[in-house]
């Protein structure tokens, strides 16, 4: 592996640890029996939890701000690279979409499920708003040529996004626009990651990535990497302060309360140190946990396929044995489905590393099939 990839295997390393730990989260909140859940050590796993999508979300800020570093020029030249991550953009989004459709077909969707299956299909989860953030960020390219605008825009849009998220979370947008739109700003009808003020994560890690990189170019990364960790333990203590309903300024839900975001991404700066430190420490250049970050659509998508994907009689995993475990049970579930995904990760890998344009045929092969079928299927 070439050099210069080796320097940022610690966002491959955060990314990896992320979705891992997000299997787990998955298969603890949809299993795990309600008693169980009212324990202090579940409040504490939850926190922990609670860590893993901004984690998800910033990283994928740091790695665009990464691969499309000085290719402004390429991008506008609307060449191959830029279709090629367009088509990524969309394919996240897209995988976002089918991961709430109950079934492959539209005319069915439309005609024969409830309204409350629609609005669940609406509901924009943590891949459509990594897709939207980064599509936002690719548009933003073509249009902003000079770099300090464009860094400039991305903070104001950043500090945009934090600061009106909770005014955004008291506004009934269905009033101006369709549910579909709507679910985009907040989470008045079920969304899970609006916009606001997760995309905030999204834009953070373009800052972040900016930082890191001037100060890797002026041989000042292991400082850089201090300080950020050192600025992590002071956001995250900002945030404990004045999180508490009780010193909290806003009325509205915590998750958009701008000292919620200050907590999260001080965490995220100290895991990222942390990450940058073991890579540097164990010189690691191969694991499991780094297959896991290189795929991670497919890992993501995938689990959850297999943890809520209704099959045959409309079953699934979760709807037999949800709320039904204890502690081991879903600690078991949590390292099959683990290493599954992990054999999963190394083998896609590994082929696309060996067969790149097959690779990419059948991934594009599978997303067009997908969607015929599910536009005429019966």
């Amino acid at each position: 592996m070439p050099k210069g990839k080796e320097r940022f295997l610690f966002v491959d390393l955060l990314r990896g640890w992320a979705l891992l730990v997000m299997i787990e989260v998955h298969v603890f909140n949809v299993l795990l029996q309600p008693v169980l859940k009212t324990a202090l050590w579940f409040n504490v796993l939850n926190f922990v939890n609670g860590l893993v999508a901004p984690s998800f979300l910033f990283i994928s800020g740091f790695a665009f701000a990464i691969s499309t570093k000085g290719k402004t020029d390429v991008l506008r030249r609307f060449d191959y690279s830029f279709w090629k991550k367009l088509g990524r953009i969309l394919l996240i989004i897209l995988a976002g979409y089918s991961l709430h459709l109950p079934i492959l077909s539209l005319r069915r969707l439309m005609h024969f499920y409830s309204r409350e299956t629609l609005i669940s299909f609406y509901n924009v989860d943590i891949l459509q708003c990594i897709g939207i953030g980064l599509l936002f960020l690719l548009l933003l390219k073509l249009v902003i040529r000079s770099e300090k605008i464009y860094n400039i825009i991305i903070i104001i849009s950043l500090l945009f996004s934090v600061l009106l998220s909770p005014i955004i979370w008291q506004t009934d947008f269905t009033v101006y626009m369709n549910i579909p739109l709507a679910n985009y700003f907040n989470t008045m009808n079920g969304s899970f990651f609006p916009i606001f003020p997760w995309i905030g994560f999204i834009l953070a890690g373009v800052v972040g990535c900016r930082y890191y990189l001037e100060a890797r170019n002026n041989n000042k990364e292991k400082d850089s990497v201090f300080v950020l960790i050192i600025l992590g333990l002071v956001l995250s203590i900002i945030g404990h302060i004045f999180i508490p309903p009780s010193l909290n300024i806003f009325t509205c839900d915590h998750k958009a309360d701008p000292f919620f975001f200050l907590q999260r991404l001080g965490y995220i700066f100290f895991l990222l140190g942390v990450c940058w430190f073991y890579v540097e420490k164990r010189q690691t250049k191969t694991s499991f946990v780094l297959d896991v970050g290189r795929e991670s659509l497919i890992v993501y998508w995938l689990h959850l396929q297999l943890l809520y994907r209704r099959f045959f009689n409309e079953i699934s995993f979760a709807s037999i044995y949800g709320d039904k475990f204890n502690i081991w049970g879903c600690i078991i579930v949590t390292v099959i489905l683990a290493v599954l995904m992990i054999i999963v990760a190394k083998m896609w890998g590994n082929f696309k590393r060996n067969y790149r344009l097959v690779a990419s045929d059948i991934s594009i092969g599978i997303v067009s099939l997908t969607i015929i079928i599910f536009l005429i299927g019966f």
